[in-house]
């Protein structure tokens, strides 16, 4: 946990569970909600800016959102290798440390740049604005933001992303969207990662995770994928390309797939 987001104040206003109903020790105090609110202002100025540079060169922003393991890389590579003779690809990955993730997109001939947060337990907007400078936004049709792994709270941050697309792995439980609704609230798409491994496993039921997404009031598209399947890629290529066409105002993409799928 970090001290930029206000999740380590969290410590005094909890629930716990109890035969008797929920416990509540305490509130946050009002100095800390202050801060809070200052530094979320404060990056949703930053993020308009970030938007606004990404609109005027027409490159769409995706941020991807995730637990950590659930395939956000993986399925990078996978779709870089799809799409890079189409569009012009760019990564910024964001984790606590190391440039790992960086290098393996580097491996695929696409420009990228590892955000190292430290402690910091999300990127922010001013992250990404710094990173910007790295990157010819003209010579970009589509620029990725992989962010930490952390299901909390990298979904309060604005980056001034055009989407919000989060995965979920079926290695994890069905029932994480219940467990985390601002992440899966916050969702434009979710993808079920991995699911090639739902032919060895009897734990998880896309069907009952998108009852948690839609008991959320979350209409966004839920699409199974695994990054070792090519041809499950097909409804996620085809959106990543017509979210890009929409940005532009040029027809959207079809695609004989089904946009939107909850099985493998």
């Amino acid at each position: 946990m970090c001290d930029s987001c206000g999740c380590a104040t969290t410590s005094h206003h909890h629930q716990v569970a109890a035969a008797g109903g929920a416990v509540r020790p305490g509130a946050v105090e009002r100095t800390s909600i202050d801060l809070v609110t200052r530094l979320l202002r404060e990056n949703d100025h930053v993020a308009a800016h970030n938007r606004q540079h990404f609109d005027r060169y027409g490159v769409l922003a995706v941020n991807l959102m995730s637990s950590p393991g659930s395939g956000k890389t993986s399925l990078l590579e996978t779709t870089i290798e799809a799409l890079g003779d189409k569009l012009r690809i760019a990564v910024i990955e964001g984790d606590l440390e190391t440039e790992n993730d960086a290098r393996r997109i580097r491996a695929k001939g696409v420009p990228a740049v590892q955000i190292m947060t430290g402690q910091t337990c999300h990127l922010d907007a001013a992250m990404v604005h710094d990173a910007l400078h790295a990157f010819d936004l003209a010579s970009l049709d589509l620029l990725f933001i992989e962010n930490v792994g952390n299901l909390v709270c990298p979904a309060s941050f604005d980056l001034g992303q055009h989407a919000n697309v989060t995965l979920l792995s079926v290695t994890e439980g069905d029932d994480k969207p219940a467990k985390y609704p601002v992440m899966f609230r916050a969702a434009d798409l979710v993808l079920l990662s991995k699911s090639d491994l739902l032919a060895v496993l009897d734990d998880f039921d896309p069907a009952a995770a998108e009852s948690h997404l839609r008991a959320l009031a979350n209409a966004a598209p839920v699409m199974s994928v695994s990054a070792r399947r090519r041809e499950t890629l097909a409804p996620w290529l085809a959106w990543l390309q017509t979210q890009l066409a929409t940005r532009r105002g040029e027809p959207a993409v079809r695609s004989r797939a089904p946009v939107r799928h909850a099985g493998v």
